[in-house]
């Protein structure tokens, strides 16, 4: 029984730590996220409430009314860079995310 007891201990604190792991790297950039994620095995979905731990680690802090926060992204052409304070009070502005492919 003490033996079962321990293994049990040993199983949760391990979980607690994958778990506070994979959070933690939820909140850093994709491009370190994305290198941390390829090296983890497909066990790591069903084992984790990963979507609801993505969804509040990326949920943000903008509020309703609030203005985007300012942020510079290279042209498709890779020759110059957009920010997107310098179209604040002439256009609406789209974001749009995703794959092309």
């Amino acid at each position: 029984m003490r033996l079962l007891r321990k293994i049990v201990v040993v199983l949760v604190v391990v979980y607690l730590v994958l778990f506070a792991g994979l959070f933690a790297a939820m909140f850093q950039p994709p491009e370190v996220f994305g290198r941390i994620m390829s090296k983890m095995p497909g066990l790591v979905f069903p084992l984790f409430p990963f979507k609801r731990m993505w969804l509040f680690a990326r949920s943000g802090r903008l509020k309703v009314g609030e203005p985007a926060p300012n942020f510079d992204l290279k042209t498709v052409d890779k020759k110059s860079h957009v920010r997107l304070s310098s179209f604040r009070g002439q256009r609406p502005v789209v974001l749009v995310f995703g794959s092309y492919t």
